[in-house]
Formats: C-alpha cells, sequence, structure tokens
C-alpha cells in the first residue's frame, strides 16, 4: 500500500464486543495503525481470526476527555454519524492524519461530542448500519481513494 500519514478507528461506549473484534480485524485488513475504545473494556472475540491485536494496538479510554487529550499531534477527529452537517462518504476527502470516531450502536455520538469533531462524514444509505459495518466501509473508502498506479487488465484467452 502506497500510503501517507496515519490513521486510527474507535468506537464511543460499544455495546457488544463482537462488533469491537470485527472492526479490529477490518482496520488490521485495511492497514490502520491504532484502534481504541471509550468508556468500554475488550476482550478477544473469536471475530478477530486474523489475531490483528498483533498487528494493531488497541488504546481503551474511560472517557472521550481523555482519549480527547491524548489525540495524535495535527490530526483530524472525523465523526462517522447520520447528521445534518455530515459529508456524504462517496464526496469526502479523507485527512492524511485521522483519527475516525463512531458511536455506539444504539445511540450513536451525543451532541457534544460531536461538536469537538473536526469534521463528520455519513455512509449513505436507507438504513443505520451495524458498527462495524459501518466502520469498515469508512476505513475501505479511505483505501480505495489512496491514490495507485493504474491496474492493468490483461486478456481471458
Amino acid at each position: 500500500m502506497n500510503t501517507q500519514g496515519y490513521f486510527g478507528v474507535g468506537i464511543y461506549h460499544g455495546k457488544t464486543q463482537v462488533n469491537i473484534g470485527t472492526l479490529w480485524r477490518s482496520a488490521h485488513a485495511m492497514g490502520a495503525n491504532f484502534l481504541f475504545t471509550i468508556g468500554r473494556r475488550y476482550q478477544e472475540q473469536a471475530s478477530d481470526t486474523t489475531k490483528a491485536r498483533r498487528h494493531v494496538p488497541l488504546f481503551e479510554y474511560r472517557t472521550f476527555d481523555e482519549f480527547y487529550e491524548n489525540l495524535p499531534y495535527d490530526c483530524r477527529l472525523v465523526a462517522v454519524e447520520l447528521d445534518e452537517r455530515s459529508t456524504p462518504l462517496p464526496q469526502f476527502h479523507h485527512p492524511e492524519r485521522a483519527v475516525y470516531l463512531l458511536g455506539a450502536e444504539d445511540h450513536g455520538l451525543p451532541p457534544a461530542i460531536l461538536n469537538r469533531c473536526h469534521c463528520a462524514v455519513v455512509i449513505p444509505g436507507e438504513y443505520c448500519l451495524n458498527v462495524a459495518v459501518a466502520g469498515s466501509i469508512v476505513l475501505y473508502d479511505r483505501l480505495a481513494k489512496i491514490p495507485a498506479a493504474p491496474a492493468l487488465c490483461h486478456d481471458a484467452a
């Protein structure tokens, strides 16, 4: 992968452990530099079949303020949230240095936290998505938008 910068992804008050494990696996597959949880401790799950914990560090924060105080220098905090201010994912330009924050499956991000994010992105669709699925889609979108050498297509003849 030809990447620049860095990125991490995490869940605020995640409801289920399996979603954290699934997002961790996706973070590993998509080249994330770290994963985090806010307000929830993680226990190893069967959904992490790649043993992502060996490759992508997990940071656990008790509160949003504790997390916010430890944001990497000069990075953008990107909310993944259904909100009128959110940019649709197809039009979103990912920051070079970003931390993606997803809300809990049943409550999303509280307005006070959303207001502290630098920007917000929304995945177009008719329904809300599972938090691990939504995070995986955003990470894939970041990966897909990295400039790369053109792919060569060979005839199947």
